[in-house]
This record gives structure tokens, sequence and C-alpha cells, in this order.
């Protein structure tokens, strides 16, 4: 063989021990998941989760926020190419050849029928029993490796339904007996791409019933839809489950997913949904999530009640008294029957508390709050109160019964005095008066109620009007208007958008920002667009002259960054009342090795790119807090940038969806971690066949280019590092590269 060809095998060797993780970096970004299921688990337990994602090469571990959970990375299957099958399917070929060999030559071994000296037995039978004790194991090893290359062959498809979920990366995680429950945030972490986006992660306190994972679903086809469908057998249609218990599940294309359970008669069952919640926005699906849809049914198939979604929220809520003691069964599927793997849901059944509404809905920060709620199974209950030293903002309450915790309702705080709404207030003639600045906490009490409020103002005053319902979670799709004593309409709003509403897509609250044409008596209307109302028609109107402010989001909500390098992050304000000054970006409180190049928005600007600089590599991804300060009314203000996703909703919207943290990852790129498994080095024996076999390839018209092997050498060695490839079956694979090296 000659200098060039031996030169040309060694280099592509070395190219076979550069480690995944360095070669990822060359082609793949930021980690992303789509998909985490099941997406939570009960307090005191520890199961496996099954996340989806793309660009995950190099995966080092999982986050969860919060105290009282961990995560710890079990295994990840890469998304399989043709060429990649082809391999597999000859080390398979290979093994079970083998075996067949080694199953053929071993023999029952019986005691000589010679005589011989005891000591000469008895190393005879020990030599016997020693070979087919190693015969045994390597039969054992070889069967493992089969199954575990027949599995992965099993999950392969060519084409998926949504390549960005193809990738898979099993987590085993374990909750705390007293972790808090409630929502977080779980991310997978990669060894350069740092921390992927984050996706809801519930730790419960029932028990939990998972269904079996599915596995990648393929592309359908116009016209051949039903070779896309998932098969499954018929004992997985219907679980059965003992309530009350948390459900986990899946909903593949056109499948209904069905749970039977035994209840007793006066049973106030409330059956609740998470599923747009897990993932709020689907990019490529009309409208943009997964709608679920929840039917109850008795033993003999009668509908007993039946959602699709809750008020304005689209994972619907049951409630239902039980009729008699027998089984019951609800089922869950897609409104349109689609599916998919990011169609997951989390279903949660029992006679649990729930609130449906609380009144009001906020309270003057530094004062006590009555607060009265609404809702199931909450005799006994005790209502959380907002912590006494809470600031400006919304604050999550919850209702406690026998130590189980019920859904959480937003309640928030300011700084303005307060009142409340007073009957009859319905006209111009009865109109409640108010002095400026106020907070009123009313209600829409029935159908076309009208609440009217009258102040004093006088000319030239800039008067602003602001509803918060739909962003406390009040079925209100408030309108309100403003008008004079002689009743001419002066302002009008319906719906304003709210950049910072994340996941909600009907920005129903409504503003106005209007200067009084004279001084007299003004009149601000509210109502409901749908003429509904109720207990639970709450809204909070504020009526006061402007209060310039801003708030801010910065995305993504995590970076990586190469030691002595720096990152870019976009951010964004919203202005508030007409505000217009510039606003100053910087870090607060950098670690140590950080430094920011801050930047200032002008008045006239609502993004702007935030740099800044990573000296010292971090172990794991840390946390980071961007801050925007700003003058208002000869006063410094801050505001604590809010991380957030940019996500895309059926094709086209796109919305900033809030995360809870700002995570950012230092590496040193001249770090390569040992290598999880060493390539043996080539024999001459394996060059010299690899060379034969080459010339043969040659003779035939066969040539590769450089590329071409480079390519070929990178999926073996890859395969080899997750365990598929025996140390024989890679030497020879990459020795024939070598010798078709041009």
């Amino acid at each position: 063989m000659s200098k060039t060809q031996w030169l040309a095998i060694l280099g592509l060797a070395g190219l076979a021990t550069i480690s995944p993780t360095a070669r990822a970096q060359q082609f793949f970004g930021r980690p992303y998941i789509g998909f985490v299921y099941p997406a939570g688990g009960q307090q005191g337990t520890t199961f496996q989760v099954k996340l989806g994602g793309q660009a995950l090469e190099g995966i080092t571990g999982a986050i969860v926020s919060g105290s009282g959970v961990s995560a710890r990375l079990v295994d990840y299957h890469r998304r399989l190419n043709p060429q990649d099958m082809q391999l597999l399917s000859q080390q398979l070929e290979r093994l079970r050849s083998a075996r067949t060999k080694v199953a053929s030559r071993q023999a029952p071994v019986t005691a000589p029928t010679t005589t011989t000296g005891g000591d000469e037995m008895m190393m005879m039978s020990s030599e016997a029993a020693a070979g087919k004790a190693s015969g045994a194991s390597k039969h054992e090893s070889t069967q493992q490796l089969i199954e575990r290359i027949q599995k992965r062959m099993r999950e392969y498809v060519q084409r998926p339904a949504c390549a960005s979920l193809a990738s898979i990366a099993y987590v085993e995680v374990t909750i705390a007996p007293d972790a808090p429950p409630g929502e977080r945030e779980l991310r997978l972490v990669t060894l350069r791409g740092g921390a992927s986006n984050p996706l809801p992660f519930y730790v419960g306190q029932l028990p939990e019933h998972c269904r079996k994972p599915m596995g990648t679903t393929p592309f359908q086809v116009l016209g051949k839809e039903q070779l896309a469908l998932r098969k499954r057998p018929e004992y997985e249609v219907e679980d059965r489950i003992t309530i009350p218990c948390t459900v986990n599940g899946q909903i593949a294309s056109g499948e209904i997913n069905r749970y039977r359970f035994d209840a007793r008669k006066g049973q106030r069952l409330v059956i609740t949904t998470l599923a747009r919640q897990l993932i709020p926005y689907i990019a490529d699906a009309v409208p943009g999530w997964f709608q679920p849809v929840l039917a109850l049914y008795d033993a003999e198939g009668n509908e007993l009640a039946y959602e699709d979604d809750y008020r304005f929220k689209p994972d619907p809520t049951i409630v239902y008294q039980i009729p008699k003691d027998g089984e019951y069964v609800f089922t869950i599927t897609d409104a349109i029957y689609r599916g998919r793997e990011d169609f997951v849901y989390r279903v949660t059944i029992g006679e649990l508390p729930l609130i449906t509404s609380i009144f009001p809905l906020g309270g003057r920060v530094g004062e006590p709050h009555a607060i009265k709620m609404n809702g199931e199974n909450l005799a006994g209950a005790r209502l959380t109160p907002p912590p006494k030293n809470a600031g400006p903002g919304i604050q999550m309450l919850v209702a406690t019964k026998d130590d189980f915790v019920s859904n959480p309702v937003p309640f928030a705080l300011d700084t303005l005095p307060e009142t409340f709404d007073k009957e009859p207030n319905n006209t111009d003639e009865h109109a409640q008066k108010v002095t400026l600045p106020v907070i009123v906490n009313g209600r829409i009490d029935k159908k076309d109620d009208w609440d009217v409020f009258e102040f004093a103002g006088k000319a030239g005053d800039v008067v602003v009007a602001e509803v918060y319902a739909r962003r406390l979670d009040s079925p209100v799709d408030s309108v309100i208007k403003l008008t004079d004593a002689q009743g001419q309409l002066l302002a009008f709003n319906d719906d304003h958008e709210d950049l910072g509403a994340g996941i909600n897509t009907h920005h129903a609250d409504s503003y106005f920002m209007a200067r009084l044409p004279a001084d007299g008596a003004y009149f601000v209307h509210i109502g409901d667009t749908g003429r509904k109302g109720g207990q639970e028609y709450g809204y909070r109107l504020r009526i006061s002259a402007p209060r310039p402010d801003f708030a801010l989001r910065i995305m993504p909500s995590s970076a990586s960054v190469r030691q002595r390098g720096s990152a870019t992050l976009t951010v964004f304000a919203m202005r508030q009342d007409g505000f217009d000054g510039p606003i100053r970006i910087n870090l607060k409180n950098p670690p140590a090795g950080f430094t920011a190049y801050p930047a200032t928005m002008s008045g006239t600007q609502n993004i702007a790119r935030f740099s800044f600089k990573a000296d010292t590599p971090t172990q794991a991804p840390i946390n980071l807090t961007v801050i925007g300060t700003a003058e208002i009314g000869g006063q410094k203000v801050t505001r604590v940038a809010v991380p957030a996703e940019d996500k895309m909703q059926a094709f086209l919207w796109r919305h900033l969806v809030p995360a809870q943290n700002l995570k950012v990852l230092v590496y040193n790129p001249s770090h390569e971690p040992p290598p999880k498994r060493v390539p043996p080095e080539l024999s001459p024996e394996q060059v010299a066949q690899a060379k034969a076999k080459a010339e043969e390839l040659r003779a035939k018209g066969q040539k590769f280019s450089k590329n071409q092997v480079a390519g070929r050498v990178r999926q073996i060695r890859s395969l080899f590092e997750e365990g598929l490839l025996t140390d024989d079956f890679y030497c020879e694979k990459i020795a024939e590269c070598g010798a078709a090296t041009p």
C-alpha cells in the first residue's frame, strides 16, 4: 500500500475520533425541544420522560426550574438517515450470522467414559464449564446488541410528520415528596449549544397514569393518510383508572383515548385538562395548538357531559355530579381529529377543589384583602392571600383543601386608591361618582349590564381608562367609552393589544387615553361585548391621569457563549401611557467574568439589540438578569426584562411567550469531554481486505469524493459511539473508507 493511501486512512481515522459533540457544533445551533412526555409527575416519584426535538447532538443533561425536582439524562437517539439504516442492517445481519455459528458449535458437555484420575476429570469439567459460561455471556451480549439495533430500526421514520421532533432524549426525573406542586420549566442542555427553549412541566399531588409513549409520526401523504395512522392493539384503546388521579397521553391522528373508572353517587367530579397550556403554540397546525375535547359517558355509552373549552381557554373542564354508583368513561380527542407526538395532555379527575372566580380581582399594595372565592368542592378550603410584602404586579393565589392545592388564580396589586362599583349605576343619571385616580373593582352582574362612573375633569386634562379582566382570567370581553355631560362620545375602545400577554391571543381588555375638551362632568362606561354577565364577570377599571411606564421582554430565553466571546439578545420595550423616554439596557449584578455592552433605546425605539461578553466558562447554564432603566417624572425607574421565546402560531402569527429564567452557558471551545467509547486501532489485515474491496469497486466504475467518504466516516463514528456497532464491524467500515479515498 502506498504512503498516500496510508495517510488517507490515518486522516480518516483521526476524523473518526473527533467526538460527535464537536462535530455537532459545526452544523447545529441552539437546541430545541418540541414536546415533553409525560409533562409532569407526582410528588415522591421517579419516572422516565421522553423529549423530542432537534439540534440535540452533544446533549449533556436536563434542568428543571424550582426546588425539589432533579433530572438525569438516560439516553439519546438522534434522527437516523437511510445511510445509517443501511449500516445497521449490515451490522444486524453480521450479528445474526455470528450468533448462528456460535450456537451450532456449542454442544452439551458430557462426562468422559474413560477412566481418568479425579484431578484430571475435575480440571476437564472446570474448563468445559468455563468455556460454556464464556460462550453464554458472549451470546447474551450479542443478543442485547441485536435487540438494541432492532429497537432503533423499528423507531426509524424516513419522512417524519415533523422533523423538528424526530431526535429523542430520555430523561429520568425525580420529584421529592415535599416539592411544591405546580408548573415548572424543563430544558435540555448540550455541550456548546447551551440550554434549549423551556417547556412546562408540572409537579402533581395525585397518582399518575401514563400511556405508552408514541413513536415518531410519519408524514401524511395526500390520499394515503391511513398509512401514517398509528396502529395500536385493541387493549391500548381504553385504560382503566382509579380516581382521583392524573392521566397522561398523546393523541395520534384520528384517535380517541378512553378511560374507564368507578364512581359513587353524589360525587362532584371535576375533570380538568392541560394541553394547550403544555405547548402554547404549534407552528405548523391550525389554529396553532392542540384543541382537546372532553366527553363523559355512563356504562351504557350515553353522553353525560361534553366540553371543548373552558370559557375563553382552549383546555376544557367538566364538572359533573354522579347520579348513581357504577362505571363511567371519559374520552379525550382533538376537535378536528389531528394528532402527533406533540399533542400531549394531562387530565386530572376527582372530587377536587376548583376555583372558578374570585372577587375582587385585585387590591392595593400593603392593605388587607377580603377575597371571596367561588367554585367546586371548596367547602373547608382556605385561600392563601398574597404575601404582605408583595409589590405591584400579579400574584397567583391557590386554595388548599385537605392538603390538596387548587388551580391557581391571578390577583393584581396596585398602588392607586381602590373602590367597588355600587348598583344601580347603569346610566348617566345613576352614574357612580368617583374621584381620580382610582381603580374600580366591579362586576358585569347580568346580561346587558353597563356600569357607569362619573368624574370631574378640566379642559386639557388627559385621562386614561384601562380594564384588567381577561388578563386576570375573567370571562369579561370588555368595551369602554368616554362621554361628556351632553352624551357626546369622546373615546371608545373594544380590544387593546397587549404584547406581553404571552399565550392570550384574544386581547379582550380595553384601553383609551383621551384629552378632555372642557371643564365639567365626564362618564366612563364599561360593558361586555357579548352582552353576558354573572358573578364570575369581574373586572378592574383604572381611571387616572397617564402613568408613563414601560415593560421589557428579552429573547431568546437562553444563550450559549464561547469563552471570551459575546452573545447578542433582542430586547422589546412595551411603552405604557405615552412614555417616550430613552431606556438604557444593562445587566443586573453580573457574575464575575461577565461584561455588558449597555444599549440605549431612543424614545421612538421599541426594539434593540443587547450584547454581553463572557470570559469564564460555566459548569452549567446560569441565570442572568437584564434590566432597563429610565427617568420618569424626575425619578429613576428600573424594570427587569422578562425572558421570552418567539413562537409562531399557525404558519403566520408570532408571540412572545414568557419564560421563568434567562439561561446562559459559557463554554471552552478547546475542551473536549472524554469519548464515550474509544475506537479500536485498525489491523494490517483489515486494511488489506479493505484495499482489495476498494480495488474491486473501482474496477466496476464506482468512485467516491472526499466529502462522501468523510460523511460516511462521521456516520460510522456516530453509530459506534451510540453502541450500535461492534469493534470489528467499525474497523472494517473505517478501513473501507480509507481505501476508497481518492
